[in-house]
């Protein structure tokens, strides 16, 4: 039978032929757990369960989780065991300290499993961030999903396995409202892809002579960059994840066509605080400044995290972004847009 998704609003659809795709892994790989004790099998026998593959820098991952937090709160108490296994991408998202933060501060309060050695990552065969992977109540995997997107018909498939399970399940959609940094992507003007600096994984940069890999080097940029193309000016350290600023004043600049740009960054050193400006197009960013700086284009990066630097108002435009680091000791991973 084939499925119809999205079902009207306040309505559920028809239940759907949701084929058995392997027995639920365990999660004994993981290395750490927070919000909960270990979870073994025998603990969430019987239990609907939600697993969510994310990283915290993960700009996808983040306009996802206001749905995954508001599908953990709405079926807790109907049967929903939510787990998110948090599989590090950069070195920094190893360290627990870190996980912990952006847990308090992103607000993810259900169990969650550090997968630093890639174990159950492994386990899953997964690929991806964000992945979720939908469970019944007798441990078989019934559904996944990788990516942004596809949010009702999501929760339409916990509720089927929910009622399947015998719940007397509410079958009104969550009312859901990403703000901020969690706010859904505008995809009709969104031109610029996900970048790296370090120099295994970085494309169209602008430097003259290219990125120079491990050791200090003086960079320069060009006088204007092609459309999603970046630059360096000033005495940078390129590893294979990143770039270090080794003296003030060393610059990023990109050129960009989305209304959201974001740098995944932070000081080099834990406690360091870097402080920088950006401007857009030479100028102050005024109105058209991310959460993470002020109309005059001023921040600090104290934790290495994604940090969003410029909100663009309609029109939604080519710009040029720069990023000046007033003081050495700032290490910059990625750009990502929305």
């Amino acid at each position: 039978m084939a499925a119809r998704w999205p079902a009207p609003a306040g309505l559920h659809a028809a239940a759907v032929a949701l084929p058995v795709e392997g027995e639920l892994p365990t999660f004994g790989g993981a290395t750490q757990w927070l919000n909960s004790p270990a979870l073994t099998p025998a603990d969430i026998r019987g239990h609907v369960v939600l697993v969510d593959f994310w990283t915290y820098t993960c700009i996808n991952w983040l306009r996802q989780l206001p749905y995954v937090r508001a599908w953990a709160d709405k079926y807790r108490d109907q049967g929903l065991v939510t787990i998110g296994v948090h599989t590090p991408e950069f070195p920094f998202e190893r360290d627990i300290t870190n996980v912990r933060r952006a847990v308090q501060h992103l607000r993810v309060d259900y169990p969650v499993a550090a997968d630093n050695d890639y174990a159950v990552w492994r386990a899953f065969d997964n690929h991806y961030w964000p992945a979720l992977y939908f469970a019944d109540a007798q441990g078989r995997l019934r559904h996944h999903y990788f990516g942004e997107g596809e949010y009702q018909q999501s929760e339409m498939i916990l509720q089927q396995l929910l009622a399947e399970a015998g719940a007397d399940v509410d079958h009104r959609p969550s009312a859901v409202a990403g703000s901020g940094i969690e706010a859904a992507a505008d995809w009709a003007t969104l031109e610029s892809a996900e970048n790296y600096t370090g120099y295994e994984r970085t494309e169209n940069f602008a430097s003259p002579g290219g990125l120079v890999a491990g050791r200090p080097h003086a960079y320069t940029a060009p006088a204007r960059l092609p459309l999603n193309y970046w630059a360096l000016t000033g005495d940078w350290t390129a590893d294979g994840h990143s770039v270090t600023l080794n003296d003030a004043q060393g610059q990023i600049t990109n050129r960009f066509h989305a209304r959201d740009l974001h740098m995944v960054m932070g000081p080099a050193v834990r406690g360091d605080s870097v402080p920088f400006r950006v401007l857009i197009d030479g100028q102050a960013p005024g109105a058209d400044r991310g959460i993470d700086i002020d109309e005059q284009g001023n921040g600090a990066v104290t934790q290495l995290r994604l940090h969003q630097l410029v909100r663009q108002r309609r029109p939604i435009a080519e710009r040029t972004f720069e990023i000046t680091f007033l003081r050495p000791g700032a290490q910059a991973y990625a750009f990502t847009f929305g």
